[in-house]
């Protein structure tokens, strides 16, 4: 186990060292700001969504702990080129894995490599950072007004 726990290790300090789709999307038509008051994580997603719903190209820009820009890395890879419908029951399950208890198995074969995050349930407090950029897309994909928080 403390195996995979290092490969795991290894995957979030990856993304968090060299984020995917990370900087400003100019051709966005959705966006949201993003912000963890609890430990100052602050970030911003930017969505290209097409007219049938599907996400044709997503990044994200800021600033956070090691968890936040990982999560949002890797949650960008997740859900470029999904429907907005498939968006949400991939923010539905991430929520899920990442709240569950801490000797849920993990399904990986629903979750994929977002399996990573499954230690974040052992620090409750982390959760919030784990969680950001989802909750983000998400206020993102409903054009909502207001700025995001995990509060």
């Amino acid at each position: 186990m403390s195996e995979l726990r290092e490969l795991y290790q290894q995957v979030i300090l990856d993304h968090n060292k060299t984020p995917r789709n990370f900087g400003k999307l100019e051709c966005a038509n959705r966006e949201q700001e993003g912000y963890n008051p609890l430990c100052g994580d602050h970030l911003h997603v930017y969505l290209q969504v097409d007219d049938d719903g599907v996400i044709e190209d997503i990044r994200f820009e800021g600033s956070g702990c090691a968890i936040s820009k990982a999560s949002a890395s890797l949650m960008t890879d997740a859900v470029k080129g999904r429907s907005s419908e498939e968006a949400e029951a991939a923010f539905s399950s991430f929520q899920a894995l990442v709240t569950s208890d801490v000797d849920s198995p993990v399904d990986e074969g629903q979750v994929g490599k977002l399996a990573v995050f499954a230690g974040v349930r052992e620090f409750p407090m982390r959760i919030k950072c784990a969680t950001l950029a989802w909750h983000t897309m998400r206020a993102a994909l409903d054009q909502q007004t207001v700025p995001s928080t995990t509060e």
